[in-house]
Order: C-alpha cells, then structure tokens, then sequence
C-alpha cells in the first residue's frame, strides 16, 4: 500500500494484521533491519497477514517476500506499507525483481468530504453511470469549502477544532522539507530550493504548467535542468505530488490533444501550506480558490474513481475543448466533467463545453459518454433539461 505520508496506511492495514514489523520504530528498528539482512525468511515467520510498516527501510525485503509469496502459494500473506518509494541507488540496488503476480500495489489518498464526512453522499457516480439523475441539496458553504480545502483530508484533522485542524496541513509542509525530502532524494538538496519549488507547483495547481515554465518560475539559477528532475522525482516518490495524466480519446477533429499532466498536489492543503494561504485568504481572492477547488475535486474523483475500477484524468485540446476530470472506468465507461465554483454563467458555459466534447467524440470506437457533470460550491444538485447534471462537491459520493 502506497500513499503519503499521514494518510492513514498504518491505521488501515493494522485493523486487518495479525503480526506486525515497525521498521520506524526506534526499539525494534535496528534490530529488525539487521535480522532483515541475515535472515529475512527468520524475521518474515509470523502470523500472516503480517504488515511491514516502512519496509523500504530495508530494501531486500521486497525479494524476500515475493520469494516468501512463491514458497507458500497462497494469497494474502503480507501487507507492505510505505510512504516513500525506494528510488535511491542504494535501494534498486537490493531490488531485483519487480514484484509482478505476487504484490500488487494499492494507491491510498487523504480522505475525500465524504470519507471525512462532509459531503452528504446524496449524489452517487456510480448511479449517474447507470443513467440517473442527480437530485439533492447541501447546506455547504464558499467558507466551508474555503476551510476544508485547507484542512486537507488528513485523519488526524477530521474532528479537530479549526484552529488545531488547519495546523495539520502546515505541519505536514514543515516536515516534508526538514526531514522526509531527505529520504527519497538521491543527493544533497536545498531546504530554500525545495520551498520556492512547491511554492512554484502551488501557484501553477490545477494548470497544466510544463515542467519548463515551473522551473523558470522558480529560478532557473536555482538549479539545472537534471537537478530539478531529481526533485520532482522525489516529491513523486514521497506521493506529494499526484498530477492528473492526459485523457487520448478518439477524437473526430484533427485538434492536438493536449499531452500536459495537471499539476495537482495528493491533497491541496499542501500548496495553501506552501503559500501560506488560510480560509478567508481564498475567499478575497476567487480565481485563486477556483484553481484550489478544482483540486479538492480531483482528489475527490480520485478516491471515487479508484472506488469504481476506474482512473482519473484531464482533457484539453487546440481548438479549446475541455474537460477538467475524466472519469474512465476499466469497463471503457466514462464521465466527463467540468469544475466551477457557482457563478450561473460559468455553470451555463461549462456545460455547453461539455457538450462541445461529447459532440466531438468518434462514439464509434469510444461510445457515447455515460454523464456529463459540472461540479460546483453552489447549494443544489440537479439534471438540466439537455441532460448535463450540476452537482455540489459536497453531495458526491462513489
């Protein structure tokens, strides 16, 4: 199980462990590592499931469990958690076999509104996938959303007081460049570096910034070209960044579609950390909170799309055409989708882009798109008369 750091790996796989290994704990640590390194099939002998928290820590151990895996045939016998992919040299050194048919990985994110709570779950996807409408109401406001956007969807914050919540996500910025870039870059970094770069990723949250125009943004007497690679690189391997890949459907112009991810932190309390940015922050300044929005929201339809078999992306192509989420499902399904925060204008427009998109679509070999769905702050969700459905963020759910 991969995901970042705080998400809740731990606490999930521990309620389904009968044995454990804590390669962070500082008792047990050194001498698990080395009875790792001397014996991995003596420290492997427990009660199964057994979880490996941190097992990156010891590198070897991922031959040693899929040798374990083919030894006793038979599923379900560990739980590997991390929080850090193993990129070091060091590390792909010990690793020679990539795991395929015996460990699978398992993506884990913060908690969308309606895990934490916060979304009433009055509107299904899976439902709008099956042809039904969208009816509902929520009672969330601009300074709701405002607020949990920069509370994040981390456990710990969920039930927190405002004040001890919003701390959450700036903690998690502190320790990311004090201590856990270290682990995952191969080489000496710059704390001020590291900070004007996700400050940088911030400002371009929700675009689909090049890597170029980021590292111009950030300096480009910062560092070099293969310097910032090594970076992005490594906030990949730590899950800080989960950007949202290109959707490549068949397509009956012959517009070039844009190959450009969208920049989007695991969760945006991370980039208003990163900006210092609070609740009322966004609130006087509306384009900002239009772009972090838009990335709570592909956090949610990450969660909710890995829910359905399915995976998130983007569309955008050369004669303007867009779609801010596509939901594709393993089936061939799909979704499209458009963000707005609620001016009625934006809403109207939005869905005639949509419609744009389906039109243009070869159904053919694609297939007419299950649902078109504008998601917004506004207060009702409804299914206009031309079919596309408007729905607050905060009545979703898988």
């Amino acid at each position: 199980m991969e995901g970042p750091k705080w998400c809740g790996k731990s606490t999930t796989c521990r309620r389904q462990a009968r044995s454990v290994i804590l390669l962070q704990d500082t008792e047990t640590r050194d001498q698990d590592i080395a009875l790792a390194y001397a014996s991995a099939s003596t420290l492997l002998d427990k009660e199964p499931p057994l979880l490996i928290d941190e097992w990156q820590e010891a590198p070897i151990l991922w031959d040693a469990v899929r040798n374990e895996v083919d030894r006793r045939d038979s599923f379900g016998q560990f739980m590997l958690i991390g929080s850090v992919s193993p990129l070091k040299e060091k590390a792909k050194a010990e690793m020679h076999h990539s795991g395929i048919g015996r460990i699978a990985s398992i993506a884990m994110k913060t908690m969308s509104l309606y895990e934490s709570g916060d979304s009433d779950g009055s509107v299904s996807l899976k439902a709008l996938f099956e042809g039904g409408n969208a009816a509902g109401t929520s009672s969330r406001t601009l300074q709701d959303y405002a607020y949990f956007l920069c509370r994040g969807g981390w456990p710990k914050a969920i039930g927190l007081e405002a004040d001890a919540a919003l701390e959450q996500a700036y903690d998690y910025y502190e320790q990311l460049v004090r201590t856990d870039f270290s682990k995952a870059v191969d080489g000496d970094y710059s704390r001020e570096t590291l900070q004007r770069l996700l400050r940088s990723y911030a400002r371009h949250l929700s675009t689909s910034a090049t890597k170029a125009l980021i590292r111009r943004d950030v300096g480009p007497e910062a560092f070099s070209e293969k310097t910032f690679d090594r970076y992005y690189e490594a906030l990949k391997g730590l899950f800080v960044i989960d950007d949202i890949p290109a959707w490549n459907p068949n397509i009956r112009s012959r517009a070039r579609i844009q190959a450009a991810p969208t920049r989007q932190f695991c969760d945006p309390s991370i980039a208003a950390a990163a900006l210092g940015l609070g609740p009322q922050d966004l609130i006087d300044d509306l384009k900002t909170f239009g772009l972090f929005f838009e990335s709570m929201c592909d956090r949610d339809l990450g969660v909710y799309a890995s829910a359905m078999n399915g995976r998130l992306y983007h569309y955008r192509d050369s004669n303007g055409l867009e779609a801010d989420a596509v939901i594709h499902l393993r089936n061939g399904r799909y979704g499209l989708v458009e963000i707005k925060l609620g001016r009625q204008d934006d809403i109207d427009s939005a869905a005639e882009h949509l419609k744009a998109l389906a039109g243009n679509i070869d159904t053919e070999y694609m297939g007419e798109p299950s649902f078109l769905l504008v998601i917004t702050a506004k207060n009702a969700a409804y299914t206009r008369p031309d079919g596309v459905h408007v729905v607050p963020l905060a009545c979703l759910m898988p």
